[in-house]
């Protein structure tokens, strides 16, 4: 059951795949399917491979972060899942008290964090009692329990609260998504999107083989109940628009996708406005994925590249209106990828701009993605021509940006234009910030003098059209 009401309440953190080899070397504290934290890396430090850039540590001592988000390059909210808490870092240091602490399931807890500011845009902003006019809307996603420590969660959860002298405060619920059967895949990414609106990804909860839907590829079974998708809603928790994309009738017109079984992440194209997420698939498939309007990501019929073209008719379309597509890259052995960041700044040169990045679990490393001319896919030669990774070695080196990380459950653009990262473990979380190598901005400098060298060039440059008028040259992309 979904319902809107005024009444606080909390939300799930959606848990993921490991492969068995990893699941042998977890802490007692992590169950299968939840965030792992991965011993095998622990003694590596943290390396970017190009020597441009390094990891800057902001601080260390999270317990289980998920998520996070950078109000400012000194300012940082970050979730603690198992905790319930909302923890402010700032100038490298944590704030005595959270900014919020609720009752939380404890095997799933406090998942996802996204900001608006006073006029509904995402856009990073602190508030405080020096900023009278400021107003920040935080949104939380997670599994709320009853009372502190239960394994049960009562619903994931998703509300909006102000920021006003460091504590979060008015919470109204906006939505009430099942929690049940747990303990696992309950998403918790939340996202405002080019349009305002919410976009939030839940994971089908536990629920495949229980609590068989439609949502979930099952043809004439259940009509969708908030699970297996990415919703959207608007800043005040209601469908957009009059009609939705699969269906008129509620929830299905929330439902901006569906057919997803686990995700960590997704993000928008800053130059298509096309929406990408990452998927866990069970012991193979994991995913990187463009979704579009009515994207079905095949689950639980498909997971990774369909192998059979005939399995497209064991899939729910909702009258013509879903469109099932492979992913942009699959993975036969899990890796578990966490967070999707496009690098929407030139604070790393012209190299990284507009380029996407995506977080693993598994091996604590950072990919580098670069698209097509049209965006629409990744650029994979080589082994990866067909778009599976057969072995996790067929990743070239010059796509991976970092690694030694641990266990990455976050990454964020930061309003300096700066990659903001957070690791997960159970007293030693850290959030990094990916700097120049040399720390005194020199490189950095240097990199934006180069940006701004390219631009002026293109805009200088002129070509005679058959008339003998000077016409400007387009600008490369």
């Amino acid at each position: 059951m979904i319902t809107h009401s005024m009444e606080p309440i909390f939300l799930v953190l959606a848990v993921l795949c490991v492969s068995p080899v990893v699941t042998t070397v977890l802490s007692p504290l992590t169950i299968e399917y939840a965030y792992a934290t991965v011993s095998s890396e622990d003694d590596q430090a943290p390396v970017i491979n190009d020597p441009k850039f390094k990891p800057e540590l902001i601080y260390k001592g999270i317990r289980y972060g998920t998520n996070m988000a950078v109000l400012s390059p000194d300012d940082i909210l970050v979730l603690e899942r198992f905790e319930g808490t909302v923890q402010r870092i700032v100038n490298g240091s944590k704030l005595e008290e959270p900014v919020l602490d609720v009752d939380v399931s404890s095997q799933d807890g406090m998942l996802g964090i996204a900001v608006a500011n006073h006029n509904g845009r995402s856009s990073p902003a602190s508030s405080s009692s020096n900023e009278p006019n400021s107003l920040t809307d935080i949104f939380l996603y997670y599994t709320e329990a009853q009372d502190e420590g239960e394994d049960e969660g009562i619903g994931n959860r998703l509300y909006k609260y102000q920021l006003v002298d460091n504590k979060l405060i008015n919470p109204k619920l906006l939505l009430d998504l099942p929690a049940s059967p747990g303990p696992m895949h309950h998403g918790g990414e939340i996202l405002i999107g080019p349009d305002n609106n919410i976009y939030l990804v839940i994971g089908e909860v536990g629920a495949t083989g229980e609590i068989d839907s439609k949502a979930i590829n099952t043809k004439n079974g259940l009509d969708p109940d908030g699970r297996a998708g990415i919703l959207r809603v608007t800043q005040d928790g209601q469908p957009v628009g009059r009609n939705g994309i699969l269906g008129d009738e509620h929830p299905l017109d929330m439902y901006y996708a569906y057919g997803i079984r686990n995700s960590f992440g997704m993000d928008f194209d800053p130059l298509t406005g096309n929406l990408w997420d990452t998927e866990n698939g069970p012991s193979y498939g994991d995913e990187i994925n463009l979704v579009e309007p009515g994207f079905n990501s095949g689950w639980k019929e498909i997971q990774g590249v369909m192998k059979d073209s005939q399995d497209i008719n064991l899939l729910e379309d909702f009258g013509g209106k879903g469109k099932y597509s492979d992913p942009e890259l699959s993975w036969e052995k899990n890796i578990g990828p966490t967070a999707l960041k496009f690098l929407d700044s030139n604070k790393y040169g012209v190299e990284y701009q507009n380029d996407m990045f995506v977080g693993d679990v598994n091996s604590g490393k950072i990919y580098h993605f670069d698209l097509n001319q049209n965006r629409t896919q990744l650029i994979l030669d080589g082994q990866l021509e067909d778009k599976v990774v057969e072995n996790p070695d067929e990743i070239p080196k010059k796509m991976v940006f970092g690694e030694g990380f641990g266990t990455i459950t976050d990454i964020e653009l930061g309003p300096d234009g700066y990659i903001y990262l957070l690791t997960h473990d159970e007293s030693d979380g850290a959030v990094y910030r990916i700097v120049p190598a040399n720390n005194d901005n020199g490189a950095l400098s240097e990199l934006e003098a180069s940006e701004e060298e390219i631009e002026t060039n293109n805009d200088e440059t002129t070509t005679d059209d058959n008339n003998g008028n000077n016409r400007e040259a387009q600008e490369d992309e």
